[in-house]
């Protein structure tokens, strides 16, 4: 993953020896910061170490010096492509079948600690949709609960009360016109909910974990307001919204085209179906 980091401001003592005397100095510094540099990831931790575990003459820097030097001489006419392939492919197949025969799969599970008010054994893992925390084992006849981590925490860094946090949402933050505001985080990053509605919490701006109700309630009035600024004229079920890109007809989650030269201010339903049904017969 290609990503900046902004590392974390860290003290470091100076001691200097002169004359001797010993001298002091403390001084500020920051370390990690990285700008748009590659970051490995939990599945490529594990594939990586999986294949260093079972195939490594192929992950070893000596393999494409070799292959590449062999690709020389059969550019040359020294050497026989046909051979070359059979002596490398025939220890490769079988490496390859004793690896499907083990029939093991890398979980690369992390145990964090116990939870500290159930006892329950705290993990981090490789999921089947990506990394994991997760509370509970099978093994104990219960269902374990899992919460999928943050982009940027790592199965190998995390610890026991980052994995705890993650299972605080959804939670209630309070009422708002007589209806619960629910803060929670779903496929397509944190949300807030009220009044079966959801509105997006924006990434770097507002954090899910320690949001109040009151943000919630004025990220949900300016949502609203923009709505409203957005909606220009209803014709009953179809509507003539102001969108990035101009203005254009939405009816039943569909968006619609205005043609060009089309007169907004004398606009009849009559017409927006019109548009409507020549944009359907296009797209057939």
């Amino acid at each position: 993953l290609k990503e900046n980091r902004p590392g974390e401001k860290r003290q470091i003592s100076i001691y200097t020896l002169e004359k001797g005397k010993i001298s002091h100095a403390v001084k500020n510094e920051i370390s990690g910061k990285e700008k748009s540099k590659l970051f490995p990831q939990d599945i490529g931790m594990i594939v990586n170490d999986f294949l260093v575990e079972n195939f490594p003459e192929i992950v070893d820097y000596n393999f494409t010096a070799e292959i590449k030097r062999q690709f020389d001489e059969i550019a040359l006419g020294k050497l026989k492509w046909t051979g070359m392939l059979k002596k490398f492919y025939g220890p490769f197949h079988k490496t390859v079948e004793s690896t499907l025969e083990k029939k093991h799969r890398k979980t690369a599970g992390r145990f964090l600690g116990n939870h500290p008010e159930t006892g329950e054994p705290v993990s981090a893992r490789m999921g089947r949709f990506g990394p994991v925390a997760q509370i509970g084992s099978s093994e104990d006849g219960n269902k374990p609960r899992y919460a999928s981590l943050t982009r940027d925490q790592l199965i190998e860094t995390i610890s026991l009360e980052e994995a705890l946090r993650l299972f605080t949402l959804p939670r209630t933050l309070g009422s708002f016109e007589n209806e619960e505001v629910v803060v929670g985080k779903g496929r397509f990053g944190p949300y807030i909910r009220h009044k079966s509605k959801f509105y997006s919490v924006k990434k770097g701006v507002d954090d899910p974990y320690s949001l109040t109700l009151e943000r919630a309630i004025q990220i949900i009035h300016e949502k609203n307001e923009a709505e409203k600024k957005k909606l220009v004229r209803e014709f009953g079920d179809i509507m003539l919204l102001n969108g990035r890109y101009g203005l254009y007809l939405s009816r039943d989650k569909k968006n619609y085209r205005i043609p060009k030269g089309t007169d907004i201010n004398s606009l009849t339903r009559e017409e927006c179906e019109a548009i409507i049904e020549r944009s359907e017969k296009k797209k057939k």
